[in-house]
């Protein structure tokens, strides 16, 4: 799924952005359109913006077979959507456990 899409003419690859502060301008290669990128999070299933914003640890194996958080990703959780996955997040404050744990590469 592209992240982000010409909203003339549904083209994903020749997109060019530039950055000026807060905004991304995008124009399209394929027909010329040019706008500026919404960088508000959002649901990706339902569209809402009222996400919050929550970490997910990415683990990998630190010694033998024992797992450590090597680092966090920042995701955000939908109240509607994700909702078990918020409310363990917001109980809890420690990172959301990641969606696949890290395998042997024999």
């Amino acid at each position: 799924m592209a992240l982000v899409r010409c909203p003339r003419c549904d083209e994903d690859e020749e997109l060019f952005g530039s950055r000026d502060g807060d905004t991304i301008t995008v124009t399209c290669g394929s027909c010329g359109c040019v706008w500026d990128r919404d960088l508000t999070p959002r649901c990706p299933t339902c569209g809402r913006d009222d996400v919050r914003a929550a970490y997910r640890a990415i683990l990998d194996k630190s010694r033998g077979t024992q797992l450590s958080i090597q680092s966090m990703r920042l995701v955000y959780l939908c109240p509607d959507c994700d909702r078990e996955q918020l409310a363990a997040y917001l109980r809890s404050n420690t990172p959301l456990a990641p969606d696949e744990l890290p395998v042997d590469g024999d």
